[in-house]
């Protein structure tokens, strides 16, 4: 009983001991409310485990500036019309009507000094003196290049890897490239252009277009390459101002291209033609964005002997095309009478046929003298 009771301990021991467990809350407590205070403060925001993400703080927008650009409107000296396509469209030939209404420019509001007709910009100045124009160019071009010049930049831009190149496609020498011609010829004396597509068709356009639109020179042209030479005395900080598109403007409608009659036919002879020339072999099988530079000479050739050509376009394009149409017709010269299912139809028309009387009676005329 004795050695039982001399276990329990003292009542200072008992006390000493509820002294040690209140300390230890109190500190487990502190712990606990310092570290709560902690992250609370934070800058950080508190995100333990199994909770959901907190939303990340927005950057205040800044208030866009009410002040109107002092660039805008944009003006330009450039003596031309400006157009979406300069090699791809005629402007002799009127629209009948528009897809889009002409008020609205594809350089944007109040951004040119140019009203916007549907078609193109017209330049401001009433009367341009060509001849001043043709001195400022030469002016920029210099002293022609000589031999081993020539040689040297033909060789340094002509290869496939050449890093200065620009290609042109479906739209030919549009507005736009104006502004990346230049912007090549910032550190480049030349630029290296890739032309594919409709406007192949006719590479005499597409030189005189980029030559007399952009002032530099077509120093080479092998098939469907070309290389544009800037000028000796070209300046970069000079150059001029050219407005960018800001998006491309949709096409006007122009008249019919094919007529339910051809001129000089009747209706039973532009059926039998149409029928003839679906059931002919084609002379050609052209591909998409390919390189066309023989194809007028090659329709010229046959037209010597057949009367109704028959071109496959399968896989050209609708649009494309029409587009080749267009430009053979004036090309050859030939009349369009059938697009069917990517075909072509061409006749040679009526005039080959007196041209050909004609030469025969000369031909007879001579032997008889």
């Amino acid at each position: 009983m004795l050695k039982l009771l001399s276990w329990r301990p003292s009542t200072h021991q008992t006390h000493t001991l509820t002294l040690l467990h209140q300390n230890k809350n109190t500190n487990t407590t502190l712990v606990s409310l310092t570290r709560f205070l902690s992250q609370s403060l934070s800058e950080e925001p508190y995100d333990p485990p199994f909770s959901p993400t907190s939303k990340p703080h927005k950057p205040k927008k800044k208030k866009p500036n009410s002040e109107p650009d002092p660039k805008v409107p944009i003006k330009s000296d450039l003596p031309f019309d400006f157009r979406y396509s300069y090699s791809e469209t005629n402007p002799s030939v009127e629209p009948i009507g528009f897809r889009e209404p002409p008020k609205f420019s594809p350089f944007g509001p109040g951004r040119l000094d140019r009203k916007w007709t549907g078609t193109c910009a017209p330049a401001q100045q009433r009367e341009v003196d060509p001849e001043r124009v043709a001195e400022e160019r030469n002016r920029v071009l210099g002293d022609p290049l000589t031999e081993e010049e020539v040689e040297e930049l033909v060789e340094k831009y002509r290869h496939s890897d050449c890093a200065r190149q620009i290609n042109l496609g479906m739209g030919g020498v549009t507005h736009n490239m104006l502004d990346d011609i230049h912007n090549h010829w910032k550190r480049a004396e030349a630029v290296r252009i890739k032309c594919l597509g409709v406007p192949t068709l006719d590479m005499d356009n597409v030189c005189f277009h980029l030559e007399d639109k952009s002032g530099g020179k077509v120093i080479y042209r092998h098939i469907n390459i070309l290389i544009l030479y800037r000028g000796r005395n070209y300046d970069p900080k000079n150059r001029p101002v050219v407005p960018i598109m800001l998006w491309k403007p949709y096409a006007p409608i122009y008249p019919k291209l094919v007529k339910n009659v051809a001129d000089g036919l009747t209706f039973e002879e532009t059926k039998e033609m149409r029928n003839r020339g679906l059931n002919s072999p084609p002379l050609m099988k052209l591909t998409r964005n390919g390189v066309y530079v023989n194809v007028v000479e090659r329709v010229r050739e046959a037209f010597h002997t057949e009367e109704v050509l028959r071109l496959d376009c399968t896989h050209v394009g609708t649009s494309d095309c029409k587009k080749i149409g267009v430009k053979l017709k004036d090309l050859v010269p030939c009349v369009p009478i059938l697009f069917k299912d990517g075909q072509i139809i061409l006749w040679r028309g009526k005039r080959d046929e007196e041209q050909e009387s004609n030469l025969s009676k000369d031909t007879s005329a001579q032997m008889l003298e």
